[in-house]
């Protein structure tokens, strides 16, 4: 190895590999894709999980249990985290979660559980609050606002047969 052979530098604008350009490209006749089999014709293109017929990963993972992606997504805040990051008398809601940076993303509840303690006399608006959760803002002094969210599913009613 030579020293001018450490550094071959960066190329921004790398030309592309002309394929099938003859013989003397490297790259010509079969243009790198062989004689026979599935790939070698034109427009075949494997599916993302395909592995050329060994049973792909996706289908020898074990599966369980089911994911709804219909449910709302609850976020979950302890009353521990409020009392760090809000001052007495403060409002705590979605919006002021978000503000301090607590929340990121699409959000359609939010559910205020009772682990820690809670100091402050804080006025808190959820969607959800657990019992403890409750009632530790109460005993701290502060007001516990249940916002309307979107309708539980138990609570929803069926359609109309006809």
């Amino acid at each position: 190895m030579n020293l001018s052979d450490a550094n071959r530098r960066i190329h921004k604008n790398k030309k592309p590999r002309r394929i099938g350009r003859g013989p003397g490209s490297g790259r010509g006749k079969t243009a790198g894709r062989g004689h026979k089999g599935q790939g070698q014709l034109a427009g075949w293109s494997a599916h993302p999980a395909f592995e050329g017929g060994q049973t792909q990963l996706v289908r020898r993972i074990p599966k369980r249990g089911f994911h709804n992606r219909f449910a709302p997504y609850v976020f979950v805040v302890n009353v521990g985290e409020i009392d760090e990051l809000f001052a007495a008398g403060d409002e705590v809601s979605l919006d002021t979660l978000r503000q301090k940076g607590r929340v990121k993303g699409p959000i359609d509840e939010l559910k205020i559980l009772g682990h820690g303690e809670l100091t402050k006399k804080l006025k808190v608006s959820a969607h959800r609050f657990s019992e403890t959760a409750a009632e530790k803002i109460r005993q701290a002094g502060g007001e516990v606002i249940v916002v309307p969210g979107p309708t539980p599913v138990a609570e929803r009613q069926p359609a109309p047969s006809e």
